[in-house]
Protein backbone atom coordinates (compact mmCIF):
# COMPACT_ATOMS: atom_id res chain seq x y z
CA UNK A 1 0.00 0.00 0.00
CA UNK A 2 1.23 3.46 -0.90
CA UNK A 3 0.83 6.18 1.75
CA UNK A 4 1.74 9.80 1.00
CA UNK A 5 1.42 12.15 3.98
CA UNK A 6 1.09 15.91 4.31
CA UNK A 7 0.99 16.99 0.67
CA UNK A 8 0.45 20.76 0.62
CA UNK A 9 -2.32 21.55 -1.86
CA UNK A 10 -2.75 25.22 -2.66
CA UNK A 11 -6.12 26.62 -1.68
CA UNK A 12 -7.83 29.97 -2.11
CA UNK A 13 -7.19 31.35 1.38
CA UNK A 14 -3.43 31.77 1.94
CA UNK A 15 -2.94 28.57 3.94
CA UNK A 16 -2.25 25.16 2.32
CA UNK A 17 -4.64 22.23 2.55
CA UNK A 18 -2.66 19.37 4.12
CA UNK A 19 -3.64 16.13 2.43
CA UNK A 20 -2.88 12.40 2.83
CA UNK A 21 -3.25 9.74 0.13
CA UNK A 22 -3.74 6.01 0.73
CA UNK A 23 -3.97 3.62 -2.23
CA UNK A 24 -2.71 0.44 -3.84
CA UNK A 25 -0.10 1.45 -6.39
CA UNK A 26 -1.20 -0.84 -9.21
CA UNK A 27 -1.81 1.50 -12.14
CA UNK A 28 -5.54 0.77 -12.06
CA UNK A 29 -7.89 3.76 -11.75
CA UNK A 30 -9.77 3.51 -8.47
CA UNK A 31 -12.88 5.19 -7.09
CA UNK A 32 -11.82 8.27 -5.14
CA UNK A 33 -12.90 8.96 -1.56
CA UNK A 34 -12.44 12.42 -0.02
CA UNK A 35 -12.75 12.45 3.78
CA UNK A 36 -13.53 15.70 5.61
CA UNK A 37 -13.11 16.03 9.38
CA UNK A 38 -15.41 17.90 11.73
CA UNK A 39 -15.20 20.78 14.19
CA UNK A 40 -11.96 20.79 16.20
CA UNK A 41 -10.96 17.83 14.02
CA UNK A 42 -8.05 16.95 11.81
CA UNK A 43 -7.10 14.23 9.36
CA UNK A 44 -4.83 12.35 11.80
CA UNK A 45 -7.32 12.26 14.67
CA UNK A 46 -8.06 8.96 16.41
CA UNK A 47 -8.51 6.04 14.05
CA UNK A 48 -8.82 8.01 10.80
CA UNK A 49 -5.51 6.58 9.51
CA UNK A 50 -6.78 3.04 10.12
CA UNK A 51 -9.93 3.88 8.19
CA UNK A 52 -7.85 5.19 5.29
CA UNK A 53 -5.85 1.95 5.26
CA UNK A 54 -9.04 -0.12 5.34
CA UNK A 55 -10.54 1.66 2.33
CA UNK A 56 -7.26 1.56 0.41
CA UNK A 57 -6.99 -2.15 1.13
CA UNK A 58 -10.35 -2.58 -0.59
CA UNK A 59 -8.98 -0.81 -3.67
CA UNK A 60 -10.34 2.67 -3.12
CA UNK A 61 -8.16 5.76 -3.55
CA UNK A 62 -8.60 7.39 -0.14
CA UNK A 63 -7.76 11.05 0.37
CA UNK A 64 -8.14 12.76 3.73
CA UNK A 65 -7.60 16.45 4.22
CA UNK A 66 -7.17 19.10 6.86
CA UNK A 67 -9.27 22.15 6.18
CA UNK A 68 -6.78 24.98 5.64
CA UNK A 69 -7.93 26.91 8.71
CA UNK A 70 -8.44 23.99 11.10
CA UNK A 71 -5.53 25.21 13.24
CA UNK A 72 -2.94 22.60 12.28
CA UNK A 73 0.35 23.09 10.44
CA UNK A 74 2.60 20.83 8.35
CA UNK A 75 5.09 20.74 11.22
CA UNK A 76 2.35 19.96 13.73
CA UNK A 77 -0.74 18.62 11.92
CA UNK A 78 -2.09 17.13 15.16
CA UNK A 79 -3.65 19.57 17.64
CA UNK A 80 -3.84 23.31 17.08
CA UNK A 81 -0.62 25.36 16.99
CA UNK A 82 -2.21 27.98 14.68
CA UNK A 83 -5.10 29.32 16.73
CA UNK A 84 -5.27 32.48 14.63
CA UNK A 85 -6.17 30.37 11.59
CA UNK A 86 -8.73 28.45 13.66
CA UNK A 87 -10.36 31.72 14.70
CA UNK A 88 -10.55 32.95 11.10
CA UNK A 89 -12.16 29.76 9.78
CA UNK A 90 -15.71 29.70 8.44
CA UNK A 91 -18.00 27.52 6.36
CA UNK A 92 -17.20 29.33 3.10
CA UNK A 93 -13.48 28.65 3.54
CA UNK A 94 -14.18 24.95 4.13
CA UNK A 95 -16.34 24.75 1.01
CA UNK A 96 -13.59 26.47 -0.98
CA UNK A 97 -11.01 24.02 0.41
CA UNK A 98 -13.11 21.07 -0.72
CA UNK A 99 -13.48 22.71 -4.12
CA UNK A 100 -9.68 23.07 -4.37
CA UNK A 101 -9.24 19.38 -3.56
CA UNK A 102 -11.74 18.40 -6.26
CA UNK A 103 -9.88 20.57 -8.77
CA UNK A 104 -6.53 19.05 -7.76
CA UNK A 105 -7.92 15.52 -8.18
CA UNK A 106 -8.96 16.27 -11.74
CA UNK A 107 -5.69 18.02 -12.64
CA UNK A 108 -2.46 16.45 -13.86
CA UNK A 109 -1.28 15.79 -10.31
CA UNK A 110 0.92 12.72 -10.83
CA UNK A 111 -1.69 10.27 -9.53
CA UNK A 112 -4.10 10.25 -12.47
CA UNK A 113 -3.26 6.64 -13.36
CA UNK A 114 -4.47 5.56 -9.91
CA UNK A 115 -7.69 7.61 -9.75
CA UNK A 116 -11.01 7.21 -11.51
CA UNK A 117 -12.04 10.84 -11.46
CA UNK A 118 -15.50 9.99 -12.80
CA UNK A 119 -16.26 8.33 -9.46
CA UNK A 120 -15.69 10.69 -6.54
CA UNK A 121 -17.39 10.20 -3.18
CA UNK A 122 -17.22 12.73 -0.36
CA UNK A 123 -17.44 11.55 3.25
CA UNK A 124 -17.85 14.00 6.11
CA UNK A 125 -17.84 13.47 9.87
CA UNK A 126 -19.89 15.74 12.14
CA UNK A 127 -19.64 19.35 10.90
CA UNK A 128 -17.72 18.00 7.90
CA UNK A 129 -20.87 16.07 7.06
CA UNK A 130 -22.76 19.32 6.64
CA UNK A 131 -20.00 20.67 4.42
CA UNK A 132 -19.96 17.66 2.08
CA UNK A 133 -23.75 17.75 1.69
CA UNK A 134 -23.66 21.44 0.73
CA UNK A 135 -20.88 20.79 -1.78
CA UNK A 136 -22.45 17.64 -3.24
CA UNK A 137 -25.68 19.50 -3.90
CA UNK A 138 -23.96 21.99 -6.19
CA UNK A 139 -20.90 20.24 -7.65
CA UNK A 140 -21.46 17.71 -10.42
CA UNK A 141 -17.94 16.31 -10.03
CA UNK A 142 -19.21 14.44 -6.94
CA UNK A 143 -21.00 11.17 -7.64
CA UNK A 144 -21.95 10.00 -4.11
CA UNK A 145 -22.06 11.48 -0.61
CA UNK A 146 -21.80 9.80 2.82
CA UNK A 147 -22.18 11.40 6.23
CA UNK A 148 -20.98 10.01 9.55
CA UNK A 149 -22.66 11.54 12.63
CA UNK A 150 -23.42 14.67 10.60
CA UNK A 151 -25.10 17.88 11.65
CA UNK A 152 -28.27 18.82 9.80
CA UNK A 153 -28.24 22.55 10.49
CA UNK A 154 -25.64 25.24 11.13
CA UNK A 155 -27.85 28.17 12.18
CA UNK A 156 -29.09 26.56 15.39
CA UNK A 157 -25.54 26.17 16.66
CA UNK A 158 -24.87 29.89 16.95
CA UNK A 159 -25.52 31.65 20.26
CA UNK A 160 -28.51 33.95 20.67
CA UNK A 161 -29.52 36.90 22.78
CA UNK A 162 -27.07 38.28 25.32
CA UNK A 163 -24.36 35.75 24.46
CA UNK A 164 -24.50 36.77 20.79
CA UNK A 165 -24.33 40.46 21.73
CA UNK A 166 -21.29 39.89 23.93
CA UNK A 167 -19.61 38.11 21.03
CA UNK A 168 -20.51 40.97 18.69
CA UNK A 169 -19.10 43.60 21.05
CA UNK A 170 -15.87 41.80 21.91
CA UNK A 171 -15.25 40.50 18.40
CA UNK A 172 -14.09 37.12 19.68
CA UNK A 173 -15.40 34.27 21.79
CA UNK A 174 -13.37 31.40 23.22
CA UNK A 175 -14.13 27.74 23.69
CA UNK A 176 -12.00 25.48 25.84
CA UNK A 177 -10.55 22.40 24.20
CA UNK A 178 -10.98 19.85 26.97
CA UNK A 179 -8.23 17.59 25.65
CA UNK A 180 -5.51 20.18 24.99
CA UNK A 181 -6.69 22.86 27.47
CA UNK A 182 -6.33 25.50 24.78
CA UNK A 183 -8.61 28.52 24.61
CA UNK A 184 -9.75 28.33 21.00
CA UNK A 185 -10.94 31.61 19.44
CA UNK A 186 -13.92 32.24 17.21
CA UNK A 187 -13.83 35.69 15.65
CA UNK A 188 -17.19 37.29 14.98
CA UNK A 189 -16.62 36.97 11.22
CA UNK A 190 -17.66 33.33 11.63
CA UNK A 191 -21.19 34.51 12.44
CA UNK A 192 -21.37 37.37 9.92
CA UNK A 193 -20.08 35.23 7.04
CA UNK A 194 -22.78 32.68 7.86
CA UNK A 195 -25.59 35.26 8.04
CA UNK A 196 -24.50 36.88 4.76
CA UNK A 197 -24.62 33.49 3.03
CA UNK A 198 -27.30 31.73 5.06
CA UNK A 199 -29.42 30.56 2.13
CA UNK A 200 -26.43 28.85 0.48
CA UNK A 201 -25.36 27.38 3.83
CA UNK A 202 -28.72 25.88 4.81
CA UNK A 203 -28.48 22.10 4.54
CA UNK A 204 -32.24 21.59 4.27
CA UNK A 205 -32.34 23.83 1.17
CA UNK A 206 -29.27 22.16 -0.32
CA UNK A 207 -30.89 18.74 -0.10
CA UNK A 208 -33.64 19.96 -2.44
CA UNK A 209 -30.92 20.26 -5.10
CA UNK A 210 -29.13 16.97 -4.41
CA UNK A 211 -29.37 14.45 -7.24
CA UNK A 212 -26.92 11.70 -6.25
CA UNK A 213 -26.95 8.69 -3.88
CA UNK A 214 -26.68 9.69 -0.21
CA UNK A 215 -25.88 7.45 2.77
CA UNK A 216 -26.43 8.71 6.33
CA UNK A 217 -24.76 6.84 9.21
CA UNK A 218 -25.38 7.81 12.83
CA UNK A 219 -24.99 6.32 16.28
CA UNK A 220 -28.05 5.89 18.48
CA UNK A 221 -26.06 7.13 21.48
CA UNK A 222 -24.41 10.15 19.85
CA UNK A 223 -23.79 12.57 22.70
CA UNK A 224 -22.77 15.50 20.45
CA UNK A 225 -25.12 15.45 17.46
CA UNK A 226 -28.52 13.92 18.27
CA UNK A 227 -29.86 11.06 16.16
CA UNK A 228 -32.80 13.32 15.27
CA UNK A 229 -30.44 15.27 12.98
CA UNK A 230 -29.79 12.13 10.92
CA UNK A 231 -33.52 11.52 10.80
CA UNK A 232 -34.01 15.10 9.56
CA UNK A 233 -31.48 14.60 6.77
CA UNK A 234 -33.24 11.40 5.74
CA UNK A 235 -36.66 13.09 5.81
CA UNK A 236 -35.41 15.99 3.70
CA UNK A 237 -33.93 13.61 1.12
CA UNK A 238 -36.14 10.50 1.21
CA UNK A 239 -34.09 8.79 -1.51
CA UNK A 240 -31.21 8.58 0.99
CA UNK A 241 -30.28 5.51 3.00
CA UNK A 242 -30.18 5.81 6.80
CA UNK A 243 -28.09 3.38 8.85
CA UNK A 244 -28.34 3.64 12.64
CA UNK A 245 -25.64 1.93 14.69
CA UNK A 246 -27.09 0.92 18.03
CA UNK A 247 -25.10 2.14 21.02
CA UNK A 248 -22.56 4.08 18.95
CA UNK A 249 -21.35 7.47 20.16
CA UNK A 250 -20.33 10.52 18.12
CA UNK A 251 -16.93 9.10 17.14
CA UNK A 252 -18.15 5.50 16.82
CA UNK A 253 -15.89 4.30 19.62
CA UNK A 254 -12.70 6.02 18.49
CA UNK A 255 -10.74 8.54 20.57
CA UNK A 256 -7.53 10.57 20.40
CA UNK A 257 -4.98 9.15 20.64
CA UNK A 258 -5.98 5.76 19.23
CA UNK A 259 -3.18 3.41 20.21
CA UNK A 260 -4.23 0.03 18.83
CA UNK A 261 -4.07 -1.29 15.27
CA UNK A 262 -7.71 -2.43 15.34
CA UNK A 263 -10.71 -0.30 14.53
CA UNK A 264 -13.36 -0.03 17.25
CA UNK A 265 -16.34 -2.26 16.47
CA UNK A 266 -18.75 0.57 15.73
CA UNK A 267 -16.32 2.36 13.43
CA UNK A 268 -15.61 -0.90 11.61
CA UNK A 269 -19.36 -1.19 11.01
CA UNK A 270 -19.37 2.38 9.66
CA UNK A 271 -16.73 1.33 7.11
CA UNK A 272 -18.66 -1.81 6.18
CA UNK A 273 -21.90 0.12 5.60
CA UNK A 274 -20.02 2.75 3.58
CA UNK A 275 -18.27 0.23 1.32
CA UNK A 276 -21.49 -1.70 0.75
CA UNK A 277 -23.13 1.56 -0.35
CA UNK A 278 -20.20 2.43 -2.64
CA UNK A 279 -20.30 -0.93 -4.38
CA UNK A 280 -24.01 -0.83 -5.15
Amino acid sequence: MKIVKNIEIKGKHSRPILTDLFYKENGTPKEVIIFCHGYKGYKDWGAWNLIAEKFAGENFFFLKMNFSHNGGTKEQPIDFPDLEAFGQNNFLIELDDLDSILTWIQAQNGYQNEMDTSKITVIGHSRGGGIVVLKAATDRRISKVITWAAVSDFASRFPKGETLELWRKSGVAYITNARTNQQMPHYFQFYTSFKENEVALTINKALKELQIPFLIIHGSSDETVPLTEAEDLHAWYPESQLKIIEGANHTFGSSQPWLTSELPAHLSKVCDYSMEFLRN
